[in-house]
Order: structure tokens, then sequence, then C-alpha cells
């Protein structure tokens, strides 16, 4: 079954140049900044606070604050469902790669790739499937085997020869911490990374993420106002480099900043018992417009768009092999 299941990528440049082609998941950060009439001016403006922030981070031998900058590819992941027939390939994944210049030596240094993550499956479990389980219940409760299919995709890419021929270390993605729940700050400090926060239980997401074989740590960044959620595999404080940990840090911050000021580029710090929330009043907008609102509705139309065309056509052959696939 799994021979059924291959998986190709596409690459395209993020820069102020950039618009999203027609099968682009346009809920996607970098793909709504990309659209409407300020679009160039978002896209210049989100780009150079990404390399802004990773020159205050990387502030060693570094006296002018100019040293790097940080070059976007946005991967796109398609699924081929049967052997070679591209009229079944289906987008399962979106995620950003990151490359790091360094003028002073003219070197182009290998980032991180994940950083931002979307996908088809999961706004169909989150805006289909969670809210018709849901309907009429007195209480909220997650069906069984929620987020199975998706892990199991998602794991399935990542040994596929599609990922290890492009990539040669597991991915990263980094997102916004849970508003449901509380954070308590450490004595753990890693240079790069941050102060490290912890929370007493996972929140939907982070168990989500489990099932695609992620576990998960909280660091708040020097001169950050919020602790990111970074997913990884494996060893997040040995496996990787400090430029290439920056230059996540340095990408998905600036996202985070535009779309959810409320917790990002909020006008405190966290403190030691932070508890995230999009009611925040005490907050600063960047210049750059991004409509939260759309991406929210677009959702759904996505999640749907998934069910139609991937989740009910195969479903079959999907419960398959996700059953007897990846463990």
């Amino acid at each position: 079954m799994s021979d059924d299941f291959t998986f190709r990528l596409k690459s395209i440049r993020f820069d102020e140049e950039y618009s999203p082609s027609d099968n682009t998941r346009i809920t996607t950060n970098f793909a709504n900044l990309a659209r409407g009439e300020n679009r160039q001016e978002n896209l210049r403006n989100a780009l150079r606070m990404i390399d802004n922030r990773f020159n205050a981070l990387a502030h060693w031998d570094n006296p002018k604050g100019d040293r790097y900058s940080v070059e976007l590819e946005i991967i796109s992941v398609e699924m081929i469902i049967g052997a070679e027939d591209n009229n079944n390939a289906f987008p399962i994944i979106e995620i950003l790669k990151t490359n790091i210049v360094d003028r002073k030596t003219n070197e182009r240094i290998q980032g991180i790739v994940g950083n931002n993550f979307s996908s088809y499956v999961r706004d169909y479990d989150f805006s289909v499937l969670l809210p018709e389980h849901n309907k009429n219940r007195p209480e909220f409760s997650i069906p069984d085997n929620f987020g199975d299919l998706h892990g199991n995709l998602f794991k399935s890419f990542l040994n596929s020869d599609a990922y290890n021929k492009h990539f040669s270390k597991p991915p990263v993605i980094c997102l916004s911490a849970s508003s449901s729940k509380t954070y308590h700050r450490t004595e753990n400090r890693h240079p790069v990374l941050g102060v490290e926060y912890r929370q007493d239980e996972l929140s939907s997401t982070d168990q989500y993420f489990q099932k695609m074989g992620m576990q998960v740590r909280y660091f708040m960044p020097s001169n950050s106002v919020a602790p990111l959620a970074f997913y990884f595999i494996g060893d997040l404080l040995a496996d990787y480099t400090n430029l290439e940990l920056i230059g996540t840090i340095s990408t998905m911050e600036t996202f985070q900043k535009i779309y959810r000021p409320e917790i990002y580029n909020a006008n405190s710090s966290a403190g030691a018992c932070y508890q995230p929330s999009l009611k925040n009043q005490d907050y600063s907008l960047t210049r750059i417009v991004y409509d939260r609102e759309e991406r929210s509705r677009l959702a759904i139309e996505q999640g749907k768009f998934a069910e139609e065309h991937f989740i009910k056509p195969y479903k079959s052959i999907l419960e398959q092999w996700s059953a007897s696939h990846v463990r």
C-alpha cells in the first residue's frame, strides 16, 4: 500500500516579487501577505523585519547589525496516489525553508526546513471534522483516531526519498503558544532560544503534532515578549546550529507579530506565569496589512476542499494505509 503513495516537491522563492500560484493554500501567512494593493510593500516590510531580527540575535562579529540576510523558499508537497499518476496529485503540505546569506564571507548557509506549516488535511480535521463531531454535543470532545491520518501522512513524507533527497535534517515547526494554556517560566536559558517556559498539559495542537512524531518545547528569545512553540524531532538544542535556530526565530516571530500582534507585538513582556490572550488591548500594530478574518474563513473552505477531493474519494484506501503503514 505504501508504494501507491509518492511525494513530489516544488519550490518557489519568497521575496518581494512573490505572487501565490493558483494551487497555493491561500490561508498561509506568506500567501495572505502577497495579495491586495499593498502586496509588494507588505512583502518588503516583512522581509526587512526578518533580516533586522536575525541580525539582532546574531550580534557577534556583527558590529553594524547588517552582516546577514535571510532567504526563504516555499516548499509545496504533493502526494501522488497511484504509480506516476500525476492527475491524482493532491497538495498535502506547504512549509518554509530558510537560507542564510553571510555578507562578510559571501557564504550561503542552509537553514531549517519547516518553520511555517500548512496542511489541507489539518484544515479538514480542525475546521470540518472537529466541528461536525461536536455539533449538538453538551461537552466538547475529540473524535477517536483524530489526527492519525494526518500524522501518518507527515511521517511518511519525512521517510520518503523526496524529503531525504532535499533535506539533511528533520524539520522544526514554529507556532504561536496556545491562548487556552498557562505557561510557567523556568530557570533554563539557551543562548539563542532564550528562556524556556513549560505548561502543565498539552494543547490540542500539541497532541496533534505528537501524532506527527513531533515533541514541543517553548522558548522566549531575547527581546521577545512571548514564548514560541517549537515542534521538533530529536534534540532541538543539539541538532541545529545557532544560525539555523536564529533563522527560524526571526522568520516565525515576524509572522506572529503580523498576524497575532496581541500576543507577539504586545507592549509588555510575558511574566513568570503567562497566559497568551488575543483579547489583549495593549499592543502595537506593524505596518503590514493582514486579513485575519479571511484566513479563518478560508480554513473552512479549504478543509471542505480536502474532504471533497481527498478524504472522501480515497476514504477506504487512506483508512487501510493509515492503519497499517506508519507506527
